[in-house]
């Protein structure tokens, strides 16, 4: 028989998790699942110990997932695409619950046959192999997986190809000629990326009070700054691990978050959930350190950024005013941490500065959108036709900052602590100089969709910033 008529006579079998998609439908949907319903966790553990195919079922059924939502590899759809052009059959053949398999073959329109498991079987291993040696005999068919537990259907296959392989495929795949299908390969900083180190950046606002305060040679406040600036990073990090896996469908829905290490399968979700756990426990170490109002000033953060994500940011407007807030937060941490006094002008500035760049975000998303007027932002309560109206929010914010600090410089508390007040007038015009800038750069398409970041990385903003501590610096010295 010609080789070519032989191959179209076998099917290509497509494995599921890990190797369709770059992530395991189990584990995403159990976690999304629990982060959403966390008391289903006793159910849960009842599901699996009825058996695991069980534990797939009763997860599927109830975590609402998507068939768009996943992660799908490019390389895998082009290895299907190629086999149809040859009229080969191809199938599905996965250990995921019956309910995902076939809203994913639906979606897809690829498959000639699905095999899942069922209420009696796990189809993964053993199981797998034993089904497609039924049904196509030894050497019968074609197979594209992943993982250790793939290594049993790849003896039985006419030909193994490898996708992402963990160890355990990749040796088996070295040693016994398996064809390794390239794929993107994920970064050794993808973790770190995952929990967002750059983020840090922003929780220097925790020495603001000290700063300010004059008492930046005390080395007690000094280390107990450091020890609040790493606690609340590590803090805000696990937050931001788990809201990206709560948050997986609209991020993979996003032009940009997509890309996002969770989202794009390079951070699994088990290996998320253990960078998360030790995130806390290092936060909560250091914060053990501190005083007993740094932890009370934690648990609002915590409080208010578990309900952002789940109810706040979905409201309209409340969704800024909370992150204006989480910013003076840091503030409020510095505050607690280093027993500082507590500013009302800080923090009335702090608020409408804050304000405003949270409204450059909400103005970048639906800018960068463009959605009909009548039509909400993915994940939000904003409509197309609110752009404008965001924009004069954020505007007239900005101006209010200038004015709060206008205000604080001509205030008795500034004669007091500064020799020559009259140094710090020039900041008023650089702040608003600074958030003008974001707002024309916004307006023109050319802004970050993160503020804080932009700032943080334009040498514009990095000059006035400069320029303003200096200013500080000159007028507590004279």
């Amino acid at each position: 028989m010609d080789t070519r008529a032989e191959t179209r006579q076998i099917p290509l079998c497509i494995d599921l998790d890990g190797t369709l998609i770059a992530a395991d439908s189990l584990w995403e949907s159990l976690a999304v699942l629990l982060l959403h319903k966390p008391w289903l966790i006793f159910p849960a553990f009842l599901w699996g110990l009825r058996g695991k195919h069980v534990l797939k079922r009763e997860v599927a059924r109830r975590c609402g997932r998507q068939a768009a939502d996943w992660p799908y590899r490019d390389e895998v759809l082009a290895l299907i695409d190629a086999a149809r052009d040859e009229s080969r059959e191809v199938w599905l053949v996965t250990g995921a619950a019956q309910q995902v398999a076939t809203d994913i073959a639906s979606h897809l329109g690829l498959f000639d046959r699905v095999l899942h498991s069922c209420d009696k079987t796990n189809l993964t291993s053993g199981n797998k192999r034993q089904a497609l040696i039924k049904l196509c005999g030894e050497g019968g068919f074609d197979y594209v997986g992943n993982s250790r537990d793939d290594i049993k259907v790849f003896d039985a296959a006419r030909r193994a190809l490898i996708v992402a392989p963990d160890r355990a495929a990749r040796s088996w795949g070295l040693t016994n000629g398996g064809t390794f299908i390239e794929t993107t390969r994920v970064s050794r900083l993808a973790p770190l990326k995952a929990i967002r180190v750059h983020q840090w950046l922003k929780n220097v606002l925790i020495g603001v009070p000290l700063v300010l305060n004059h008492e930046y040679a005390s080395l007690p406040l000094l280390i107990a700054v450091a020890c609040a600036f790493f606690s609340f990073s590590f803090f805000a990090s696990a937050v931001y691990v788990l809201n990206d896996i709560i948050d997986l469908g609209n991020d993979r829905r996003h032009a940009r978050k997509k890309f996002r290490p969770i989202a794009c399968g390079a951070v699994s979700i088990p290996s998320a959930l253990t960078i998360a756990a030790a995130l806390l426990v290092g936060s909560l170490a250091l914060a053990s350190l501190l005083p007993p109002a740094y932890w009370a000033v934690l648990a609002l953060y915590g409080l208010v950024t578990t309900a952002y994500t789940f109810v706040l940011k979905r409201k309209l407007l409340v969704d800024v005013f909370t992150l204006a807030g989480l910013y003076t937060v840091r503030i409020l941490a510095g505050i607690a941490a280093t027993a500082t006094a507590a500013s009302f002008w800080l923090l009335a500035f702090s608020i409408f500065f804050f304000l405003s760049l949270a409204l450059v975000k909400r103005f970048v998303e639906l800018d960068e959108t463009e959605i009909d007027a009548c039509k909400k932002l993915n994940g939000r309560s904003y409509l197309g036709s609110d752009k404008d109206m965001v924009a004069q929010g954020g505007i007239a914010s900005a101006f209010s900052a200038a004015m709060v600090l206008a205000l604080y410089v001509n205030s008795d508390q500034v004669v007091e602590m500064y020799g020559a007040p009259w140094v710090l007038w020039p900041l008023c015009p650089l702040i608003l100089y600074m958030l003008m800038r974001i707002w024309v750069l916004a307006s023109r398409s050319q802004m970050h969709d993160d503020p804080v970041i932009f700032i943080l990385r334009d040498w514009r903003s990095q000059v006035v910033t400069l320029s303003g501590a200096i200013l500080v610096l000159v007028a507590a010295v004279l």
